[in-house]
């Protein structure tokens, strides 16, 4: 068993103001996206520049801290949250959906691309390597949080974690998730888009492999209290909301390599 790192949530406090290491995780990650992406925008448009592209990161941005606190309101603990609102401002407690933020950048996308003549999937294609920069540095945060921690298990590197009331040795699985959803998926999507694909490939690439590094995760994470399983004694919220994520996914790579291979016969 390894031993729990003591971290205090809390990464610098002035008074009684206070930066939690949470809220900072989110800052790396978009200021490490809005850094890739820089380098990267040459490619994807020559004639923006460093301005556009820090307007399309800001409502990115947007997207997804509100997108993923509406997320976790109605997908995880409504109940809670219309018996207290004011607890939706609360974000440093933690309570971000992923699959609510997705649909935020989704919404934001759409709206930005109208507005700049850009086509939804032309953006979300060059959002989508960024995304997993601040997948990874939210696991971060969970994992310093001591939140979202997994099953009970003997393997040699569980830990227990303070906020466990039962104070049993535990999968660290916001580190699996670090893993899978921060490094795998980043390494996966940026070789995979360095080469030209059809629109809506990288996309449905992102979405297929998110899907199922956090469907297999959740196999060894505890589901949320106020939810538990929801079939089967095994089946989560997280799996559930997986599910149509890799569908979609994978209709998505099949139309544009289908519709790429139409042009082809066309010319």
């Amino acid at each position: 068993m390894l031993p729990y790192p003591q971290i205090d949530p809390v990464a610098i406090a002035l008074g009684p103001l206070k930066i939690h290491w949470y809220g900072l995780m989110y800052l790396i990650g978009i200021g490490g996206a809005w850094w890739l992406a820089s380098r990267r925008l040459a490619r994807f448009d020559a004639t923006w520049n460093k301005e556009k592209l820090s307007d399309l990161v800001f409502w990115v941005a947007m997207g997804v801290i509100l997108g993923g606190r509406l997320g976790y309101v109605f997908f995880y603990d409504f109940a809670a949250y219309i018996a207290e609102p004011a607890k939706i401002l609360r974000v440093w407690e933690g309570g971000m959906s992923f699959h609510g933020g997705l649909i935020g950048v989704m919404l934001a996308t759409w709206w930005f691309g109208k507005r700049n003549g850009k086509s939804f999937f032309e953006l979300m294609d060059f959002i989508a390597p960024l995304v997993p920069i601040g997948l990874g540095a939210g696991r971060i945060g969970n994992f310093i949080n001591a939140e979202l921690w997994g099953k009970a298990t003997d393997v040699p590197w569980a830990m227990v974690f303070p906020t466990d009331p039962e104070q049993l040795a535990r999968h660290p699985s916001q580190l699996y998730q670090f893993a899978l959803e921060g490094v795998a998926l980043f390494t996966i999507l940026w070789f995979y888009s360095r080469k030209p694909r059809p629109t809506m490939a990288v996309s449905g690439m992102f979405a297929v492999c998110y899907g199922i590094f956090r469907f297999i995760v959740e196999f060894v994470r505890v589901p949320d209290a106020q939810l538990g399983y929801l079939a089967w004694g095994w089946l989560t919220m997280g799996q559930v909301l997986c599910i149509p994520m890799i569908l979609a996914g994978l209709g998505l790579i099949a139309h544009a390599y289908k519709r790429q291979a139409a042009q082809g016969v066309a010319q």
